[in-house]
């Protein structure tokens, strides 16, 4: 536009076309303030504006939402007598609704001597902007002519405000109509199938898609891919995703521009990101792996795709693969980034990377100090985390709702009630932020591990929690920690109440009668559970080692090392016995024998995975498990003992929170 601005400038004579066709360009360049100079200029000059002059000075009152200018220029046209065809109403309409002059916009509207459908789609959308979703939809109705524009308008309109059954309900009339489906109608609909999870919907929009041979367009596909993933279909999604190249833009292309390569990219991205959202863990690593080894440029939404799958599976070694890989592809280590790698280091139980990660960014956001605050909560570190949100609000760092619960998180942790009670104040009164479920869950677990139960109970009253199946599992955790049978058999009874399905519920209302020898209670308990066809889940317990992840359950006999692990474990268990451990077989959910029971908690599956990581790792090496479920308190002695004998740190990540064995402690000091 330099250029263009020059030889502009060299012109003697210049007459509306030429002042028009600089207006134009700087317009299209985006470049406001040059625009509205040149049109001040203009009119200085004796040129007369026509109507293409104007539709580019509008264009730009619309970017830059300059209502007075928009104004201004609209009254000159009146003032003139300006002829205003559609194409001009329809640019002055547009201004007055981007800066929401909704009066100016009803009226000039009305007054239109042509109105098109661009026209009412104009009207249509920017109501839809502002959440007027009947006025939106009375516009519709009244519409004469729909086009394709029309229905996606309201479509994605509809869905964009929260109301995906009434844009649902409008699609289907779009196809009662008759009216073709565009590429970006399809783009649409599979977005919110895949919003809905309605499989059926999706598997309807595929057949579309292939009959009428969109399934060539890029990003068409990339939205099939996303459909299927999010409605957990990765079996139709890996087809579709068969027919993209992975030849398409890699590393050193830096000169490719076409959509298609980009849409490739998206599609190998949402399928990654399928593998995760339905928990596949290992399929969503091995989908990674394969995009870096075919040199396949990876965005940052997949990378942090795959560190949060790292995070949620526990696996260190590949999570500290991804952050080799972010530097070595130059990517700075920014605040999005950052609070992700602080979050799977935190959660893989290495809190000195997590430390190091957020050490490196030089401006932490509260995003990036919430993650640091919450992995110091998550690994115990109760007190640390309470001195770094000090730290943070010194610094003028708003806080949100998410680092309050990991400060309320680190307070129970750390057994300061006291501490934890000022920060809930706080929360809602210094920064007005309503408690959530999890802030109110993390009180109840305060109170409890304090021992203060029938403060627990008048918190849970008081606040309207009574219908929360998290709050009576904490508070009874809280009546098992502190030996008070008869508010556990009370709050047992509401739990059941609360929650009839689930098995949580059973097995710490069964595992509490049995510790106490009452086994008609226990069986009563499993009769119930029987009878309302409640089905416990199978511990199972995870360790990776090297790069492959080694699944156990209790009594496993299928691993190749069953006979070493066994012999290992059993001969293990005689050396913790001489120094104090003893096999606490009240756990078991039956009335057995105490022979029994022993051999039945011996052989739970994280005591085998711990004896799998000690004869395959050499010492100085930490031995990271994670259980499914809650670690059982025999399980929890067997590892602290172990941790002592062996002189060796065990780190276990179980449904509830992470435990730090080290010289026979555990850094949740016997609460969880």
């Amino acid at each position: 536009m330099g250029h263009a601005q020059k030889l502009f400038d060299e012109i003697l004579h210049k007459n509306t076309h030429t002042w028009t066709i600089l207006i134009s360009g700087f317009a299209r360049a985006g470049s406001s303030a040059m625009v509205f100079n040149l049109f001040r200029g203009m009119q200085a000059k004796g040129a007369c504006p026509n109507q293409y002059t104007l539709s580019s000075v509008f264009k730009c009152c619309s970017f830059d939402n300059n209502l007075q200018l928009g104004k201004g220029v609209h009254a000159w046209m009146v003032r003139n007598g300006v002829d205003v065809d559609v194409v001009l109403g329809n640019s002055v309409l547009d201004v007055y609704l981007k800066c929401k002059a909704f009066q100016y916009a009803e009226r000039l509207f009305e007054l239109m001597d042509e109105r098109d459908v661009v026209s009412w789609n104009i009207m249509i959308g920017a109501y839809l902007r502002v959440g007027d979703v009947e006025k939106s939809l009375d516009m519709f109705r009244n519409l004469p002519c729909k086009d394709v524009v029309s229905w996606n308008t309201i479509v994605d309109g509809l869905m964009q405000c929260g109301y995906e059954r009434r844009a649902l309900e409008q699609l289907y009339s779009m196809v009662e109509y008759g009216i073709g489906f565009s590429a970006v109608t399809f783009s649409i609909a599979l977005i919110l199938a895949s919003s809905l999870s309605v499989v059926e919907l999706g598997r309807q929009l595929h057949g579309m898609v292939l009959k009428r041979g969109f399934d060539s367009d890029g990003f068409t596909r990339s939205s099939l891919v996303e459909m299927y993933c999010k409605c957990g279909r990765m079996d139709k999604a890996s087809i579709i995703l068969r027919d993209v190249p992975l030849d398409f833009r890699r590393k050193g292309d830096v000169g490719v521009t076409s959509k298609e390569p980009e849409a490739g990219i998206v599609s190998w991205g949402s399928m990654v990101s399928g593998y995760v959202w339905n928990g596949k863990y290992e399929d969503g690593l091995k989908a990674f792996r394969l995009m870096v080894r075919e040199l396949v440029v990876v965005d940052i939404r997949t990378i942090t795709t795959v560190i949060s799958a790292c995070a949620n599976a526990g696996i260190l070694d590949f999570g500290r693969h991804i952050h080799a890989y972010v530097q070595k592809i130059g990517h700075r280590i920014d605040a999005y980034v950052g609070s992700s790698l602080i979050d799977m280091y935190s959660k893989c139980g290495s809190l000195d990377d997590a430390w190091m990660i957020f050490r490196q960014v030089n401006k932490p956001n509260v995003i990036l100090w919430t993650s640091m605050i919450s992995g110091c909560s998550l690994q115990g570190q109760g007190r640390q985390a309470i001195s770094l949100f000090e730290e943070m609000l010194n610094q003028g760092i708003m806080p949100n709702e998410v680092t309050f619960l990991g400060v309320l998180n680190a307070c129970s942790h750390a057994g300061l009630l006291d501490e934890g009670c000022r920060y809930f104040r706080m929360m809602k009164d210094a920064y007005c932020i309503n408690p959530g479920v999890e802030h109110c869950t993390s009180m109840v677990d305060l109170y409890g591990r304090a021992g203060c139960l029938t403060e627990t109970k008048n918190f849970i009253f008081e606040n309207g929690l009574s219908h929360l199946t998290s709050v009576w599992k904490s508070f009874l955790s809280s009546c098992r920690l502190h030996k008070n049978v008869e508010i556990g058999k009370w709050v047992s009874d509401m739990l059941l109440q609360v929650a009839p399905s689930d098995p949580g519920a059973y097995v710490l209302l069964s595992n509490m009668c049995a510790s106490n020898h009452r086994w008609n209670e226990a069986a009563r308990v499993r009769s119930l559970m029987h009878q309302r066809g409640v089905k416990k889940q199978p511990g199972q317990s995870w360790i990776q080692l090297k790069d492959q992840i080694h699944t156990f359950v209790m009594g496993d006999r299928s691993h190749h090392q069953d006979k070493e692990i066994y012999s290992y474990l059993d001969t293990l268990i005689g050396r913790l016995k001489e120094i104090g451990y003893s096999l606490d077989a009240k756990l078991v959910m039956q009335d057995v024998e105490e022979e029994q029971g022993e051999l039945l908690i011996s052989h739970h599956s994280e005591k085998i995975a711990v004896v799998f990581g000690i004869i395959n790792t050499t010492n100085g090496i930490p031995i990271r498990i994670i259980k499914n479920l809650r670690i059982c308190t025999d399980c929890h002695n067997f590892i602290k003992y172990a941790s002592q004998l062996l002189d060796r740190e065990i780190i276990v990540r179980d449904i509830r929170r992470y435990h730090h064995f080290k010289h026979g402690s555990c850094s949740c000091e016997d609460y969880w």
